[in-house]
């Protein structure tokens, strides 16, 4: 269990939780004691994820579901609810991402990105909102640095995430009276992840982007699981429609800078 951090007796949903950041954010919170039910669309994924949570001694649950389909995710949910009661903390992480220019970047393509990240995060939030315990629930979107700014090789996750982060708002300002708080951690640079091996898939770029960030290194995704425990902790009570950086600093000047050098990597 967490030594800081109690969440026994608690259930716990994160969509998206069967790998990369989401995966670790499910096993903090299983370490702490909560029930944790996860999902996203690969079976293999899903079952694996379950396994591992269930090697720290809670009950876990797992649904493949594609986030973009709603019935698909508010059965998984109305699932978790049957079998562990009410959700205590909501966890909405599924995401897509890569690189590609706006004036090279097919309709399908930036459809997808937003299909993902934003519809997928308002489904996961609307098909929950019933299932929520009120008052004490709290609900948590990760959304990302191009939520608020703009990067070369980006337009899809920019528009997508800064979506993400108005839903986040909007819902914390009209769930707050049920007792509800929503609030979005933006991860930075996060080192051993899909998304940052596909926008620095060279080592080079990869050193690029660690210089770029104040702090000079990657953050990992326990450093973002930590954030996490705290928004979903009693620590936490007042603090609704925050979007909290965890990045080293790397959205206070570096983040837009290192995409254009990247681009300018791809282009040579």
């Amino acid at each position: 269990m967490s030594d800081l951090f109690d969440f026994s007796g608690r259930t716990v949903f994160v969509a998206g939780g069967t790998s990369g950041i989401n995966l670790v954010v499910a096993q903090a919170f299983a370490r702490a004691g909560a029930s944790v039910a996860v999902l996203s669309r690969t079976p293999d994924k899903v079952r694996a994820a379950v396994d591992s949570l269930g090697e720290c001694g809670v009950t876990a649950l797992g649904f493949a579901a594609d986030v973009r389909d709603y019935e698909a995710v508010a059965q998984g949910i109305a699932a978790t609810c049957t079998e562990l009661g009410e959700i205590d903390v909501l966890v909405s992480g599924a995401a897509g991402n890569f690189p590609a220019a706006t004036d090279a970047m097919s309709p399908r393509a930036f459809a997808a990105v937003v299909d993902i990240d934003l519809k997928g995060t308002f489904n996961v939030l609307r098909a929950a909102r019933e299932h929520l315990r009120t008052p004490g629930s709290a609900v948590i979107t990760i959304s990302a640095p191009q939520a608020s700014i703009p990067m070369t090789l980006q337009a899809h996750a920019c528009s997508a995430k800064a979506g993400v982060d108005m839903l986040t708002r909007v819902a914390a300002l009209e769930w707050a009276a049920a007792g509800i708080r929503v609030n979005a951690v933006v991860p930075g640079p996060i080192e051993d992840t899909e998304g940052m091996s596909r926008l620095a898939p060279t080592p080079e770029m990869a050193e690029l982007v660690a210089k770029s960030v104040p702090m000079g290194r990657y953050g990992t995704a326990r450093e973002i699981a930590d954030c996490c425990l705290w928004l979903a902790s009693e620590r936490a009570s007042y603090v609704n429609g925050a979007i909290i950086p965890v990045d080293g600093g790397w959205s206070l000047g570096g983040a837009s800078e290192v995409f254009t050098a990247m681009r300018n990597l791809l282009v040579e």
